[in-house]
């Protein structure tokens, strides 16, 4: 384990790296900015309690500690700011290839998924205490399993061999100033909205067990999905009870 300077904790291999910020944390060591960077994952955590799949030494895996200054009342302007915050870094890296972000906080190049972040909240009655960041991005790895045939990487789509420990640096960076930054939630959603990934498109979902399309318009300040459904008036679809189902 080496601890720089700069805040960064880096670890060859570790459970998760949101649980090691959990546990910093807990044992009051933790400061707003302190980010853990690992090779490797036995346990990374996805959404919805998936496991976040990567090759040794091929991805970005890090969790950023933030200490946010806003109201519990924006936690999902916050989460959306830095999905954004996160894809404005990665577009400086790929050029031509769109970085976009699928609702909630996936992290979307070309058409594909390339990454994600994970947001864990740490309370205190009702205040606000920490957020510990979690992001994975493929930045590497050059060939997937079959399964995952909507994965992609900064390499398969730029041809680039990204340094992982600096950009790590740089997006813990760019989170950070984000989070002690005056949130005006108009500016982060509109921005947020400009990089919806299917915005204005048709786009399958899960509902229940039951597939249908449904027209992608945008995302609302609370989190809740815009669209418009197969009869033309619009509904909210909210994270965890529809299902996106990838072409």
């Amino acid at each position: 384990m080496i601890k720089t300077d700069l805040g960064l904790i880096s670890l060859d291999i570790v459970d998760s790296t949101n649980n090691y910020a959990m546990q910093l944390i807990n044992d009051d060591k933790a400061h707003h900015g302190l980010t853990i960077f690992a090779d490797q994952q036995t346990q990374g955590k996805g959404q919805r309690g998936r496991v976040w799949q990567s090759e040794v030494g091929e991805s970005l895996l890090m969790s950023v500690i933030l200490v946010p200054k806003h109201s519990l009342l924006h936690q999902f302007v916050f989460s959306a700011g830095v999905a954004v915050t996160i894809a404005n870094v990665l577009q400086k890296y790929t050029e031509s290839k769109i970085v976009e972000i699928k609702w909630p906080n996936d992290i979307i190049v070309s058409d594909k998924k390339a990454g994600g972040v994970l947001i864990e909240n740490v309370l205190q009655g009702s205040s606000w205490v920490y957020t510990v960041v979690g992001i994975g991005i493929n930045i590497c790895q050059d060939k997937f399993a079959d399964e995952l045939y909507h994965a992609t990487s900064i390499k398969i789509e730029t041809g680039k061999t990204l340094e992982i420990k600096a950009l790590c640096v740089e997006i813990s960076n760019a989170v950070a100033e984000f989070a002690t930054a005056s949130l005006a939630s108009d500016q982060v959603m509109s921005a947020y909205n400009l990089l919806l990934f299917k915005r204005n498109c048709s786009q399958k979902v899960n509902d229940k067990s039951t597939l249908r399309t449904v027209t992608i318009k945008e995302v609302r300040h609370d989190g809740g999905l815009l669209v418009q459904n197969e009869t033309g008036k619009d509904e909210i679809l909210e994270h965890g009870n529809q299902i996106w189902v990838w072409d």
